[in-house]
């Protein structure tokens, strides 16, 4: 006489195998909720960035009231990622009395005249997200405000910076006279051999054009102290660069 034995062990099989299942996506699920926990909050940052303030206004209008720059000041032009924390980082490090007067975020190295940051940010332009420092060389040299540049972001990715990918973000030294390409060259070549061991993709080309970004970009981080910063925008603890 048939039984139900047969009927059963195989009930039990495939409950085992629903089991695996089910935990196996229990743990694919839990290990997408704990990626998710430390990508989303850049993200989601990124994602809302004031892009649509952006929308028909000039990039190279008079922006927010600058600080007295005197005679004899200097101009530096890097690019190192999102421009609000390069722009943070310097001012921190160099505001007040240690050397720099004035800063301002913008766009340089691309073809369009006058871009907005829209524009930039399309990748179609050529456009970098930049910073335009004006500085006491008196207080603070040009060499110091390179070896900072070198310390405060990354320059081994080409087109990006942390997360944030695209030629706007790329690394970049863009001088603007022969002492300066002198000294960018020399400090760039002993980062490279130093700390980065061959493997700075960063462009140092002439200081071209430049289009001051829209208002609301500058001072950005201190307006909105809680606003997006690259997770890659940190001072690194490299030894003193040795000059020889």
């Amino acid at each position: 006489m048939p039984t139900s034995t047969p009927a059963a062990s195989s009930n039990t099989g495939d409950n085992s195998n629903n089991g695996i299942s089910i935990r196996s996506a229990l743990v694919a699920l839990a290990f997408a909720f704990l990626l998710m926990a430390f990508t989303m909050p850049s993200f989601i940052q990124r994602l809302f960035r004031p892009m649509s303030t952006a929308m028909g206004v000039s990039g190279s209008g008079g922006g927010s009231p600058r600080a007295a720059v005197p005679e004899g000041a200097e101009k530096a032009t890097l690019g190192a990622g999102c421009f609000w924390g390069v722009e943070h980082l310097y001012r921190k490090h160099f505001g007040g009395d240690k050397g720099i007067y004035d800063t301002r975020v913008g766009y340089t190295g691309g073809d369009n005249t006058n871009p907005s940051y829209k524009q930039v940010c399309s990748g179609k332009t050529g456009h970098n997200e930049a910073l335009l420092i004006y500085y006491d060389p008196a207080k603070v040299t040009y060499r110091q405000l390179l070896e900072f540049f070198y310390r405060m972001h990354d320059p081994t990715t080409a087109n990006r910076q942390g997360p944030d990918m695209g030629t706007n973000y790329r690394s970049g030294i863009y001088f603007h006279n022969e002492e300066q390409e002198k000294i960018a060259k020399e400090v760039t070549k002993q980062a490279n051999d130093q700390w980065y061991k061959g493997r700075i993709v960063t462009e140092i080309v002439p200081a071209g054009p430049w289009w001051d970004a829209e208002d609301y970009h500058q001072l950005y981080l201190n307006k909105n102290p809680w606003g997006y910063e690259c997770p890659s925008h940190f001072l690194r603890p490299f030894e003193p660069l040795e000059q020889k």
